[in-house]
């Protein structure tokens, strides 16, 4: 995860030069306003993203099982904790969301409550909790930031050229939009290694919190087979949602698997087989 920030960063100090060098005046209105966007996504991503799910909160009172599961785990990883969300939806799946640990929201769907037993739902929570602990969607929205920059760049490129002569304006808005292409191709690669990388991040430290990889490994089977039976219109209707997902909907494991923001299933199941063996011959810790 070091090494994608690294290189995401060292992505953005290039395009962020190339921009000031070519847009001059222009460049402070574009981030300007680039900001604006990203405060406003980073203020209002978790609330959004819990109503494109249909979900809501419910209290101890009327999730008691499941608060007392997440009361738990949460005392075991030093935990603030979450708000606790119900998504009607019969796709069994869970995310979390939200910019900080203090106002994050760990949800589960109702098809996920009724698939799992309770060592297998634990070892789902503690992941979406290791989520909120890695502080990973405040990463994911810091490192997107250039790229949604440079989309909307290239979205626009005839206002950038607006206010100039064209015989000036032509070469380097070429330049301009030329650049916003390769760092939104590599940035749209580099964040969905980053987002793989934190899947597994996340399932280790839910093996670590539970001491149970196996459950986890387990859960991450049925979850997939419970996908492939949920009815293709119901697939369509989690769009670009799915990747809050512990599991995303429709999973491949081909070459596309580059472009996926998971792991395959197998991969993670190898991996948490691994970490399972790591503590019982005590060579793991937090």
């Amino acid at each position: 995860m070091v090494g994608t920030l690294f290189a995401l960063g060292l992505l953005y100090v290039v395009f962020a030069a190339v921009l000031m060098a070519a847009l001059k005046g222009s460049a402070g209105l574009v981030i300007t306003i680039c900001l604006a966007m990203l405060l406003f996504q980073f203020f209002t991503a978790d609330k959004i993203a819990l109503r494109s799910m249909h979900a809501h909160k419910v209290t101890p009172e009327q999730a008691p099982e499941l608060h007392a599961m997440i009361d738990r785990l949460c005392l075991q990883a030093d935990l603030p904790k979450p708000n606790v969300a119900i998504a009607d939806d019969r796709m069994p799946n869970a995310f979390a969301v939200g910019r900080s640990q203090k106002n994050a929201t760990v949800c589960v769907t109702t098809g996920l409550l009724d698939l799992l037993p309770p060592a297998e739902l634990e070892g789902v929570l503690a992941h979406e909790l290791a989520h909120v602990a890695h502080r990973d969607v405040l990463v994911m929205t810091v490192a997107s930031f250039f790229a949604s920059l440079a989309a909307m760049i290239m979205q626009n490129a005839i206002w950038f050229g607006g206010g100039r002569d064209s015989r000036d304006s032509g070469p380097s808005l070429l330049v301009v939009i030329a650049v916003s292409a390769a760092v939104y191709a590599i940035s749209f690669m580099l964040l969905r290694a980053l987002s793989r990388y934190r899947e597994y991040a996340a399932d280790r430290g839910a093996a670590i919190v539970t001491g149970r990889p196996s459950a986890l490994a387990s859960a991450l089977v049925r979850i997939q087979d419970g996908i492939t039976r949920t009815p293709d219109q119901d697939l369509r209707a989690v769009g670009a949602s799915a990747a809050f997902y512990i599991v995303p909907p429709k999973v491949k494991n081909s070459l596309s698997a580059v472009f996926s923001t998971h792991p395959p299933t197998e991969k993670r199941i190898a991996a948490l087989q691994t970490i399972e063996t790591q503590l019982q011959s005590g060579q793991t810790s937090r």
